[in-house]
């Protein structure tokens, strides 16, 4: 799959392209699983394209697609943002799942992975999950990888190296 695929156990994340398009729409469309999202939910094919586009232009993002290992399908996104080499920081998000594999172990894994890699292939020392205050079940997903929230904030979940 490339140099750029961080491999787990239950998931392959490659770089995400504008290809995975047709694979992400059914989730990204879908008002449940987009209930927290901080950008406009994709009403089309072509405005999942567009996002995609727009996503991939950041050049302080780097995103990448869920592949599921058992059969190879992209099961969802997630994202390093706000990259900052110089600063030695990044926050992990713009994270969304297929609704069918809520609860399973993509989400965490997918996070792992992205820690992994930030921490030992990038050499950031700083990482940070963002979520929405409301956002409970993600909130409680964080909170199952050991991650901490931050004192005197109520949005932002941080792991240093």
């Amino acid at each position: 799959m490339g140099n750029d695929s961080l491999l787990g156990r239950a998931t392959r994340l490659v770089p995400l392209s504008v290809d995975h398009a047709e694979a992400l729409f059914p989730s990204a469309s879908d008002p449940e699983v987009w209930r927290w999202m901080p950008r406009p939910r994709p009403g089309s094919l072509i405005e999942t394209r567009e996002m995609i586009s727009q996503m991939l232009a950041d050049r302080a993002r780097r995103c990448f697609a869920v592949q599921r290992l058992t059969d190879e399908a992209v099961i969802g996104s997630t994202s390093l943002y706000e990259l900052d080499p110089a600063e030695s920081r990044a926050e992990i998000g713009a994270t969304w799942f297929d609704r069918a594999c809520w609860g399973g172990p993509y989400n965490a894994e997918s996070k792992l992975l992205l820690l992994t890699h930030a921490f030992d292939d990038l050499g950031l020392v700083r990482i940070a999950l963002r979520t929405d205050n409301l956002n409970i079940r993600s909130q409680q997903a964080m909170t199952r990888l050991g991650l901490v929230k931050r004192t005197g904030e109520t949005r932002v979940h941080t792991m240093a190296g």
